[in-house]
């Protein structure tokens, strides 16, 4: 593939990326401090895309510079998951195999929502990295904040998300009914 060829891929490329973030041009712009005139021609391929550009635009979106051009795979024995976007929230997937124990890390973005707590098989652990997680468990509403950790079975009513403080980081493990996850504070006596 031509030099021609990878840089017309861009702009689709980051206009796809941002629709299934759910980013206007403006937000992006104020994110970004790229115009919108700028970011819209760089989207249809009307400007061609230059390192200063894509640089900000790429930790705008939490991505690596290689996802926006479509860089190809190097020898890299690592595996990147490829992030899944589902209603503004960004998932990382961290384990792979299907069945079994299922690990993420989600980046919520900063909003208000109104909690719709949902019921199914399972059990879920979350522990939050960095700002402020709300949780509806059952009669329960607590904020957890980085460091602090939560499990509960999923047959409960939960949600999960924002505070409308600020964006939240946690990990969030998943496993099939039955199936706990232990932490320990400290190693058990002998």
């Amino acid at each position: 593939m031509s030099t021609d060829d990878v840089l017309a891929d861009v702009g689709p490329r980051l206009r796809r990326i941002r629709k299934e973030r759910e980013v206007t041009l403006a937000a992006l712009s104020e994110a970004t401090g790229i115009s919108v005139s700028t970011l819209s021609r760089l989207e249809s391929g009307l400007r061609k895309p230059s390192l200063e550009l894509l640089l900000p635009i790429a930790q705008a979106h939490q991505v690596p510079l290689d996802e926006l051009v479509g860089a190809p795979p190097v020898g890299d024995p690592r595996v990147r998951a490829r992030p899944i976007v589902r209603q503004g929230r960004t998932m990382y997937p961290l384990t792979r195999q299907p069945g079994g124990l299922q690990a993420y890390k989600v980046v919520e973005p900063q909003r208000t929502m109104e909690p719709d707590p949902r019921t199914h098989e399972g059990y879920e652990w979350l522990y939050v990295l960095s700002g402020r997680l709300r949780l509806v468990l059952g009669q329960h509403d607590v904020v957890l904040s980085a460091g602090e950790a939560a499990e509960f079975d999923t047959r409960v009513p939960h949600w999960f998300g924002s505070t409308g403080e600020g964006p939240v980081e946690y990990l969030s493990l998943f496993g099939p009914q039955g199936e706990r996850m232990h932490v320990r504070a400290r190693p058990a006596r002998t």
